[in-house]
């Protein structure tokens, strides 16, 4: 099983996430009521749909982070997952997601760009693989 096969299975059985197909057309995507909150795009790639307000909110903590890739201006944060540490910190930062599209103004409304898909090359961490 991938990294993201565990991270997905452990996701579904959130009880504010329901699984479907990703609104950018490639792989599955779990929502809340409101929004589509993450996209499993391969078996590392996942892109979550955290709000520009908690990518501020959480800036120095997410750039500190080798497995987190932003695209200025996006909404969207890419998580490679190398390790089970990835798994879990996607997990966190969904919970963080959650809560912030609670607080979302605009329920709905159409994300620019939408996700991040085709617009971060990912490159593997120093040794991640290997043993």
């Amino acid at each position: 099983m991938t990294l993201a096969q565990r991270a997905l299975e452990r996701l579904e059985a959130w009880p504010d996430l329901s699984s479907g197909p990703a609104g950018c057309g490639t792989g599955r995507a779990l929502r809340s009521v409101r929004d589509e909150i993450v996209h499993f795009h391969s078996d590392r790639d996942v892109d979550l749909h955290l709000t520009r307000r908690a990518i501020q909110r959480f800036h120095y903590d997410l750039v500190g982070s080798s497995a987190i890739h932003l695209i200025p201006g996006s909404p969207w944060v890419t998580v490679h997952l190398d390790c089970e540490t990835d798994v879990d910190l996607l997990l966190s930062l969904v919970s963080i997601a959650l809560k912030a599209h609670q607080t979302w103004p605009a329920a709905g409304a159409p994300v620019p760009g939408g996700c991040n898909y085709h617009r971060v090359a990912v490159l593997p961490r120093d040794g991640a693989g290997t043993g």
